[in-house]
């Protein structure tokens, strides 16, 4: 078996697909995932509570 460019380039882009598509998915369930709710609420709300106040 023998490794040139064509092959590699090949198999860099099957396996780059699959890992970003594994990835993308993995952050989807993340984000959705039930338990998080409460702390992405938070976060959303934690952006506007102090927008009244000047900097530090």
């Amino acid at each position: 078996m023998e490794l040139d460019h064509t092959t590699l380039v090949a198999f860099s882009k099957s396996w780059g697909l699959f890992y970003l598509f594994a990835f993308f998915i993995g952050v989807i369930i993340y984000a959705f995932w039930p338990s998080n709710r409460k702390r992405f609420t938070r976060a959303k709300h934690s952006i506007l509570e102090r927008d009244d106040k000047p900097w530090k």
